[in-house]
Order: structure tokens, then sequence, then C-alpha cells
């Protein structure tokens, strides 16, 4: 691939997925809608074919949480028969993260095939994954029984030990609940507590980012020192325009990330999930054309804004 610019290919590019609150079927075996009115298997198919056909080809598929709706164990498996193959297809690793609208026991049987859970009190499901170098730790935040989040002492004095040899590409940090303030005040009701004991932790470790999810709107922010980047749910999202006050969830604006990771830094893109008119574009043979050429011609071609030079004359060769 020809380096167009001064950063050569990203090390890793992680695809970033959130809340898809999938439901179990109906009587009849049907899918069922969320709220009467989500599809939220078309939304979420919409986007793994988004993101396969863009060639991008992620080394992972992160998922932070509220992966299904009541935890319902029909609902895990409909989300691993869509997935899976996709993941399969792209040669990418899928690592499941829990979220509040999950239960610890069937997250564990139906997603990571752990029969060793049931019967059994469930403990957190915190899990290291290495993606070729880049350690990817899935921190869960949950509270059962509740909707808020909270990690305990004993998951923090894990972590604590897991971080303390660093990976050779750095770690990302995947939990549900943002350790981010929120603009939306009934939100903040069901933030992530004890956010100082979790920054004492991973401040000044190899932790380059933090992946979450649970607010169903995109967003950015820091948190001790490190990048934060929430993913916008697939299922649907919160009108940040809305009345204050009002907690109002929209069919629209759902979107993934997808996370490139560089040697000394680590971007986030947000990408919107539908059918969009193009409008503009170049073609494969204008890119290809382009490489043939030296760093000082394309940028006489491509950014000088006096250039006399069209698409159809680099296309042909005439340049």
């Amino acid at each position: 691939m020809t380096q167009f610019g001064q950063y050569p290919a990203p090390t890793h590019v992680i695809a970033h997925l959130s809340d898809t609150h999938f439901l179990g079927t109906d009587a009849g075996g049907g899918e069922r809608a969320l709220y009467g009115a989500i599809d939220t298997h078309r939304n979420l198919r919409r986007a793994l074919q988004q993101l396969e056909q863009s060639g991008a080809n992620p080394a992972a598929l992160v998922f932070t949480g509220d992966l299904t709706d009541l935890g319902e164990q029909d609902a895990y498996l409909s989300l691993r028969q869509i997935v899976e193959p996709v993941a399969a297809r792209m040669g990418s690793t899928v690592i499941w993260v829990m979220g509040n609208h999950d239960e610890r026991q069937r997250f564990a049987i139906d997603l990571y095939d752990d029969p060793a859970v049931t019967g059994q009190p469930v403990r957190p499901q915190d899990r290291v994954h290495d993606v070729d170098g880049l350690r990817i730790i899935a921190l869960d935040s949950t509270v059962p029984g509740y909707h808020h989040g909270d990690i305990g002492s004993q998951q923090l004095e894990w972590l604590a030990r897991e971080l303390a040899t660093p990976a050779a590409h750095g770690t990302l940090l995947a939990l549900h609940h943002p350790p981010i303030p929120t603009p939306i005040d009934l939100m903040a009701l069901l933030e992530l507590r004890g956010q100082s004991r979790l920054a004492d932790v991973i401040r000044g470790t190899d932790v380059r980012g933090i992946l979450a999810g649970h607010l169903h709107y995109a967003t950015h922010s820091t948190f001790a020192g490190i990048p934060v980047s929430v993913a916008a749910a697939t299922c649907y999202t919160m009108d940040l325009s809305a009345p204050l006050h009002s907690l109002s969830g929209i069919d629209g604006g759902q979107s993934f990330d997808l996370v490139q990771v560089y040697e000394q830094q680590v971007v986030h893109s947000v990408v919107p999930i539908g059918d969009h008119a193009a409008v503009s574009g170049f073609s494969a043979g204008f890119v290809e054309k382009m490489a043939t050429l030296s760093p000082e011609r394309r940028l006489d071609i491509f950014s000088n804004k006096a250039s006399t030079v069209t698409i159809a004359d680099v296309e042909a060769g005439r340049v």
C-alpha cells in the first residue's frame, strides 16, 4: 500500500460496536422489534455489511456491552449467528463485553461457551485478549440487578496485576459504562461509580485508549490522561438536542467506530450506518495512478488549487 502522507499504515485496526440490544424470538420463532419499532438485527447486519465491504478487515470486533436487551439465550445465539460468520471471513477476533442489560450466566454460557458457571455464582466477566500484540482487556463494569456501573476491589486488583507487565503494542481497555460525564442528567444516575479508584489503577500504565458504550451516542473525552471513545448504539440513539431533562431515544444516528492503532497514536473514527447517496469520490484507477507518481507530483496535482490536471487525465495516464 502506498503511503500518501506522513504516517505509515496502522499496526492494528479494530471495529468498535456497542449496544446491539437483541431480543429473543417471538412465539413463532420470528425476530422481535425493540420497543416494537427498532429492527436491531437489520441494523447490525447493515453495519457488518458496510464493515466487510470496506475491506478494512479489522483484527478484532469489540462489542462494548448491552448485547441483548433482556439477557435471553436465543438473543445471544442470534447475535453469534450474525456476527461470527462475518468475523471469520474478515479474520477478526470477536470480543464481547458485559453491559447492564446482559446477564452474566447467559453471557458466559452463550457467548464464551463456559458451562462451568451453570448453577454457580457467576464472577465478573473480565477477560484478556491478545490481538497480535495489542492487549484488549474486557472489564465487567456491571452490578447484578442494577443498571448503574461499578468495579469491585478484586477486579481492580486483578486489573493492576495484568497491567503490571506492558504489552508489545499497549493496551485498550473495553468496558460498558464510560468513565466520563454526560450532558443527559438522567443518564448520570446510571454512570460508573468509584471512578477515582479505576483512575488510580490505570494511570501511568500502557493503557492507550478506553472503549465504552452505554450512552447511545458517540462521544469522546479523557480519563486519567487516557483518551475515551464511546461508540453510539447500533439499535437506537439518544437525541442530545431534545429538551432539557428528557431522555429521548430515536431511530437514527446509529453508527460504529473504526479504531486505528499507530505506534504513537490511536485514532477513533465514527462510521454512520445506512445507505447514503454518494455525491463525490475517486475511482480505484485514479488512486492506482496517483500511487505511481512522485510525492511532489501528487501534491501538485491533488493539493494545488491552480492545478489544471483532471481526474480523467490521471486515470488515462496523461500526467
